[in-house]
């Protein structure tokens, strides 16, 4: 991978932190309401409780891919990154476009979930 590459790579992933850190700002003020802003009647409550456990679910998932992002800005610079820990081969620039803190090439990726 040329210094180009990895720059462009590590502008991507500059992006995506921020974007990330924005959106687990939001989901965290959707469980965390200010104080006044909560529901009145027990459907309304039900209702509350139940979107609140779909954000809890954003924010782990968010959270986790954080921390897979740090992970990758911080391996950018060495000769492991954008090399498949499966199979040691390159993983395609396409995919490190679309998910560029992946660690598995698509086959691999494949066959470990399969």
């Amino acid at each position: 991978m040329t210094t180009a590459q990895k720059q462009e790579f590590k502008q991507i992933i500059e992006a995506e932190i921020v974007s990330l850190g924005e959106e687990i700002e939001k989901i965290r003020a959707a469980i965390y309401p200010e104080k006044g802003e909560g529901t009145s009647d027990k459907v309304a409550h039900i209702s509350f409780k139940q979107e609140q456990s779909l954000h809890f679910q954003r924010y782990e998932e968010a959270t986790k891919r954080l921390g897979r992002l740090k992970r990758a800005m911080l391996k950018i610079d060495t000769a492991d990154y954008g090399i498949c820990q499966e199979c040691e081969e390159a993983i395609s620039f396409e995919r490190l476009k679309l998910v560029p803190e992946s660690v598995y090439c698509v086959a691999c990726m494949n066959e470990l979930v399969l």
